[in-house]
């Protein structure tokens, strides 16, 4: 038998916390919440009209599932890489990536995040904005709900 932790199902209905990298979370399943050893998963709300800091997740995968709205995703070294996701769409995120989601649209996007980051937070590193985003996006409001 494996030692990864409760043979109990947990249900959680209720709580959340602001990301330090921005956005709203949903308590969501993690270590905190549920015991979980390997994972965490949450609601993330961005506002309409904000971004968040630019970081990466040490050591830790994330995928993201768009429910509502839509966001800009900057992306890689330095941040040159660019792509828009749209309700329905999913997106996986390498370990060590660097990422900054921008909501610049006029509705608040919502989605859902999964990382092998049972902590939440643990492996959220934060990232100077490099001067060419700052133009473009830094005089948005980090998101927070």
């Amino acid at each position: 038998m494996s030692d990864l932790g409760s043979q109990e199902c947990v249900v959680v209905r209720a709580g959340g916390y602001e990301g330090v990298q921005g956005g709203s979370f949903g308590a969501g399943i993690s270590a905190r919440s549920a015991g979980a050893v390997g994972l965490c998963l949450h609601r993330l709300v961005m506002p309409a009209g904000s971004r968040g800091r630019p970081h990466l997740h040490e050591g830790h995968e994330s995928a993201i599932f768009v429910q509502s709205g839509e966001v800009e995703v900057w992306h890689g070294e330095d941040f040159a890489r660019h792509l828009v996701l749209r309700a329905g769409e999913y997106l996986y995120i390498p370990a060590d990536t660097p990422h900054m989601p921008v909501n610049t649209g006029t509705e608040d996007m919502v989605c859902l995040v999964a990382r092998t980051d049972p902590a939440e937070q643990e492996g959220v590193r934060l990232l100077p904005l490099p001067e060419r985003l700052a133009a473009l996006v830094g005089s948005l409001p980090v998101g927070a709900g």
